[in-house]
């Protein structure tokens, strides 16, 4: 029998190990081993995680409701705390109804398992983020991948799934709007162009998207005009809306499926009233003139920079990947970014392909100018000889 210690040994030798630290005061400045430093880790992109708005609305919700809900929905009733969130995301997401989640994870793996089975097929870019990966493994559909963005690709695995389809087959192409790891984004309009040719779904996951990009916030596709085209409209409530949490945003028939086949969500415990409280106040907020401005001073510290880092590849988004190449480089860079005050994570294989390796610098409206020119200082000197 394998020892874990021999795994160990193996990981380690790879430069892939990890482990947990601990950190309080978790904003754009966090203490870590007794130590003040300038975060670029969090995805908390609007900074509402630690705003006064959203700890008020937390307390209150916990003063109503209390603390833990006890059992599954199905099985001891929904809180009006979960009522009143997928009330305000299906208004949002401008969807017909909307189900909340314990996670982004468990939204994917739920959703998926619970409308695909082995007579149908999944087509997923080849970036799509773990949960969907392993959701459509877990559903028993045929899987094809293609490769990051590529619509040639992808039309000819519609075409290869459309020929071996029965009518009552399903065909559903999932895809995130912004990448988690190298911020760029989906082309939405012709991947929905390529949809509703081929009769297929669509699922997209825009975590990295909702609260930052779009009128109020909504996302990348009410942004570019293909909200309708999207089926299953996943978020999560962890990052920009700042708490925790996931959903899916759909037509009637689909979330009333979902409650009926999720196994994420029928076998587990809902989550807290005051976390769904918190959220649906920190959603009125990120449509509000007050989520504007968060918007506006988020887009600012994008623009200052790409402005400061002019030799590598601009962002769209509040994800900026420094591609270094492999794990002794991330790892390295990244400790000596920390030793200058700035924690800037290594992200390696197996979440980035090997040979892409980078550090993964994440912006927040909460960042102040001078900390995002130090960061940059920081970065040219420590790269330069990388």
């Amino acid at each position: 029998m394998r020892e874990p210690a021999d795994e160990l040994d193996s990981i380690r030798a790879e430069k892939l190990f990890r482990q947990t630290r601990t950190v309080t005061n978790n904003g754009a400045e966090l203490q870590l081993a007794g130590q003040t430093y300038v975060q670029f880790a969090s995805n908390d992109y609007l900074g509402l995680a630690q705003s006064e708005e959203l700890k008020q609305a937390f307390h209150s919700a916990i003063d109503l409701h209390g603390v833990g809900a006890g059992a599954s929905r199905l099985i001891s009733g929904t809180n009006p705390a979960h009522e009143g969130l997928e009330l305000e995301l299906a208004d949002f997401k401008r969807t017909e109804r909307a189900l909340a989640f314990s996670s982004g994870y468990a939204a994917a793996v739920g959703t998926l398992t619970s409308i695909l089975g082995k007579d149908d097929f999944v087509i997923l870019d080849k970036l799509c983020h773990a949960c969907l990966i392993d959701g459509a493994r877990l559903s028993g559909a045929t899987i094809r991948v293609f490769p990051h963005n590529d619509l040639n690709r992808l039309e000819k695995h519609l075409t290869w799934a459309r020929g071996k389809a029965s009518p009552q087959s399903r065909i559903l192409i999932a895809t995130e709007s912004v990448f988690s790891m190298d911020g760029d984004f989906a082309p939405l309009v012709q991947i929905a162009q390529l949809k509703q040719q081929f009769g297929a779904l669509l699922l997209l996951d825009e975590a990295h998207a909702v609260g930052v990009i779009g009128p109020e916030g909504r996302g990348l596709a009410d942004h570019l005009g293909v909200n309708e085209s999207v089926d299953f409209a996943m978020g999560t409530l962890s990052k920009a809306i700042g708490v925790a949490g996931g959903y899916i945003a759909a037509k009637e028939d689909w979330v009333d499926l979902l409650i009926n086949r999720a196994r994420s969500f029928i076998y587990s415990t809902a989550p807290p009233p005051a976390v769904a409280g918190a959220a649906t106040q920190s959603i009125r907020l990120i449509r509000s003139d007050e989520g504007d401005r968060r918007r506006e001073a988020l887009q600012n510290n994008i623009e200052a920079l790409n402005q400061l880092l002019p030799d590598t590849p601009a962002s769209q988004s509040a994800v900026r990947p420094h591609i270094l190449g492999d794990s002794d480089a991330a790892l390295s860079a990244s400790n000596r970014l920390k030793e200058r005050g700035f924690l800037v994570p290594a992200i390696r294989f197996p979440t980035v392909p090997r040979g892409t390796e980078r550090l993964r610098i994440s912006l927040s409206s909460a960042h102040a100018t001078e900390q995002i020119q130090g960061l940059a200082t920081a970065i040219r000197d420590i790269c330069s000889g990388i």
